[in-house]
């Protein structure tokens, strides 16, 4: 008799609750109710705490809670992003002949002791160097050499199984990438850091330093709008994975310093040239130009939108292909609108400067160009 009685006490609460609760599912304001208070506060008693649904209630919490701690842990993710490229970072001292001295950034390619850096961050004639690694070391490092088209530079000192940065394809990079620049020239070992982002690539942009792009130094070039200072020239510039998409340079234009990152591709083939032992054998031309596209050609009432203009502000001849170089041993002339090497079109995209720089001293190549309106071929022999 009190198991009948207790049993229709509870079907009668519990029919009591599934009205309440249809009540207020009907109306929004209901569903809302059950679901921020009545759930929560039935959750608390042991009698309903065992209902699945009901758990949710208190598992939803904490999964806030989780998120919120999260967010703050990723307030250190910029150390975590680092950690990797920070430890092959060094700081390189360069001590001149006459007593002066400089410290710059580099880091290191090639775990046998090969390091790179931007030919600015060092002094490149008649002095001694020494190098400081991540561990605090310190040794004396040798000048491997320059390459000159790309104004990157290389040391090498004797230690083994160093650690080393990994570059990612800066073919990929696009406009607006987060990125941080690495430096290291304080004179004690200490990383500086700067979060950016890649505001532009200047594919006009040449390190000849001039208002026109020469045909021996490298040209494109990406900017990151940052405020750059000499403390990271020759130090990397890597994506949030760690990997490194370019380094900084700079180059002195109208007295002005101009701060960029040279892309990790172009760096890359300068490195396996400088592995190679053929840092100083890539072939040159000796010839000014402006690059030609669609708005200049307009404004000049020049027919090619693409190409190579051979030109000069001055008009001067000397002025625009230099004395003795394989521009002028080929009789390139004043006027003339190089529009492609060996078949490949020279564009925006694949400048002239780009195209020489892949030969070598000793090898040839069939330059198309159009003179006085007409096309004509002219071998070089670089």
């Amino acid at each position: 008799m009190d198991n009948k009685t207790s049993n229709s006490g509870k079907s009668k609460f519990f029919k009591f609750i599934f009205l309440v609760g249809m009540i207020f599912v009907i109306g929004g304001i209901g569903g809302a109710f059950i679901d921020r208070y009545l759930f929560p506060e039935l959750s608390q008693y042991p009698f309903f705490s065992k209902c699945a649904f009901l758990k949710k209630v208190n598992e939803n919490v904490t999964i806030i809670e989780k998120t919120e701690q999260v967010m703050v842990r990723e307030e250190d993710s910029i150390q975590k992003v680092i950690s990797r490229p920070s430890s092959g970072m060094v700081n390189i001292l360069s001590i001149g002949k006459d007593g002066t001295s400089q410290n710059g950034s580099g880091f290191v390619v090639a775990s046998d002791g090969l390091i790179i850096t931007y030919s600015d961050a060092i002094f490149p004639i008649n002095a001694e160097y020494k190098v400081f690694i991540f561990d605090g070391s310190e040794y004396s490092a040798e000048l491997v050499g320059i390459d000159k088209y790309s104004n990157l530079a290389y040391l090498r000192i004797q230690k083994s199984n160093l650690p080393v940065v990994s570059f990612s394809n800066s073919d990929e990079v696009n406009i607006g990438k987060k990125v941080i620049l690495l430096g290291n020239s304080n004179e004690e070992y200490q990383n500086q850091v700067s979060t950016e982002i890649i505001s532009s690539f200047e594919n006009t942009f040449n390190l000849a330093g001039k208002t026109m792009s020469f045909s021996d130094k490298l040209e494109g070039v990406f900017e990151t709008g940052a405020d750059t200072s000499n403390r990271f020239v020759g130090g990397p510039v890597v994506d949030y994975n760690g990997d490194v998409i370019g380094l900084v340079g700079k180059v002195r234009i109208d007295n002005v310093d101009r701060y960029f990152a040279i892309p990790s591709n172009e760096i890359n083939r300068s490195i396996d040239l400088a592995i190679a032992g053929k840092i100083d054998t890539r072939a040159t031309l000796g010839i000014y130009y402006i690059p030609l596209n669609k708005s200049y050609s307009s404004a000049n009432s020049i027919a090619q939108e693409k190409g190579a203009y051979i030109y000069s502000p001055s008009g001067r001849q000397g002025l625009t292909i230099l004395s003795g170089s394989k521009g002028e041993a080929a009789k390139f002339i004043f006027g003339d609108i190089i529009i492609s090497v060996d078949g490949k079109e020279i564009n925006s995209d694949n400048p002239l400067s780009e195209i020489v720089s892949r030969y070598q001293i000793g090898d040839k190549a069939n330059f198309k160009i159009i003179r006085s309106g007409k096309e004509i071929d002219i071998e070089v022999a670089f």
